[in-house]
């Protein structure tokens, strides 16, 4: 059965604004960062509550919308989160990652040690939702989730508050700090908040418009 249809939204904009738009929110976006120095300062969680809600908007494959997002701001959940997570990052950097990645993430400065996942006000986990008993069989849910997740970023960063993607590998253990059933499947972990005073980030450089815009 085909669902009903509406009007397809008119966003148009005079083409002078629609530049202007777009070059705005392009720059905003050139100053985000991840931030791996937080401020225990508390968020509004009216931020990060309209931030999700941004991120459900994404497409998804046949409209399933195959995510969760949990949001840890208990002290203990998230203690337990970065002891797990530095269990397995322990074994990350001591046994399973190649020299050659280790040598690519070392001009970062990252290692096991992960205050943030305490520090940070509020942790988002966000899920892949698979089939289960009571969920039906998702299409594209990496596609899906990636959109989501891409969303909630540029709105926290928008709102002006820091984040940071964050990804253990592997991730099963999330399922039991967060409660959350087999078939979803953690996807990322998402520090949220302010930068600690005096905090620094890598001063990074990004590619060209020339080397990734291809057009024919």
């Amino acid at each position: 059965m085909s669902l009903k249809t509406v009007p397809a939204p008119d966003l148009r904009l005079p083409q002078d604004q629609m530049i202007q738009v777009a070059n705005e929110f392009a720059a905003t976006m050139a100053r985000r960062r991840s931030v791996r120095d937080f401020s225990p300062e508390p968020v509004p969680f009216d931020v990060i509550e309209a931030a999700i809600a941004a991120a459900a908007t994404a497409p998804s494959g046949a409209n399933l919308q195959p995510w969760r997002f949990v949001v840890l701001t208990d002290p203990e959940a998230k203690r337990r989160l970065r002891a797990a997570a530095e269990e397995e990052e322990r074994e990350f950097y001591t046994r399973r990652a190649t020299q050659e990645w280790l040598d690519a993430l070392a001009p970062l400065g990252t290692d096991a040690d992960k205050p943030f996942l305490e520090i940070a006000p509020a942790v988002i986990v966000v899920f892949e939702v698979h089939q289960g008993p009571s969920t039906p069989r998702p299409y594209y849910v990496k596609e899906s989730v990636g959109i989501a997740v891409g969303l909630l970023l540029a709105t926290l960063h928008q709102a002006g508050l820091a984040t940071l993607t964050h990804t253990p590998s592997p991730m099963k253990f999330l399922n039991e700090v967060c409660g959350r059933p087999q078939e979803e499947r953690a996807y990322v972990v998402i520090p949220v908040g302010y930068p600690a005073p005096g905090a620094h980030v890598p001063d990074i450089v990004r590619k060209p418009l020339g080397e990734v815009l291809i057009r024919k």
